[in-house]
């Protein structure tokens, strides 16, 4: 049976140009990661669990703020780990200075008998399309082309001069 996981990516305009927030994982394993280690919020659900209702709860569990609105599917895409992932976009301007997440206990250093509380997400960042691109886990990375798609990013006529009259 595969396991299905659920998230949310916002995205937002400045001067034109289009961002994501991505969310870095906390705890020991991911501390000095940074290109290829950021995620969307994200988590798994069960069967009887609507994915769109569990990518909301994740992110509430991620960021520690609610999101509604005009979602986008994203659709579906199969990650390395063999984790199906379902994500949705939601156009959404978050302050990631606000991020509050939940914890997990982890016995750390390994095999040392200390449990030790980690946030699941230690920070959370916008990035321009091409910077997320570095960073998001490769595994992700179909999103941000399924949404440049969907948003019609970037616009056909993007840098084309100007007819003059």
């Amino acid at each position: 049976m595969s396991v299905h996981s659920a998230g949310i990516i916002l995205y937002r305009f400045i001067e034109s140009e289009l961002q994501v927030m991505l969310v870095h994982p906390g705890g020991p394993f991911w501390a000095k990661k940074d290109d290829g280690a950021w995620s969307i919020p994200k988590g798994i659900y069960q069967e009887d669990e609507e994915p769109l209702d569990a990518a909301k709860r994740e992110f509430r569990e991620e960021t520690g703020d609610e999101v509604d609105g005009a979602f986008i599917d994203l659709g579906e895409v199969k990650q390395p780990s063999r984790k199906i992932v379902h994500a949705w976009a939601l156009a959404h301007d978050f302050d990631i200075s606000k991020i509050v997440s939940n914890t997990f206990n982890l016995e750390w250093p390994p095999k040392s008998g200390v449990i030790q509380q980690f946030p699941e997400v230690d920070k959370g960042q916008w990035f321009e399309i091409h910077e997320a691109r570095k960073k998001i886990l490769a595994g992700q990375q179909a999103f941000l082309g399924k949404l440049m798609e969907r948003l019609g990013y970037p616009p056909k006529n993007a840098g084309a001069p100007h007819d003059s009259e």
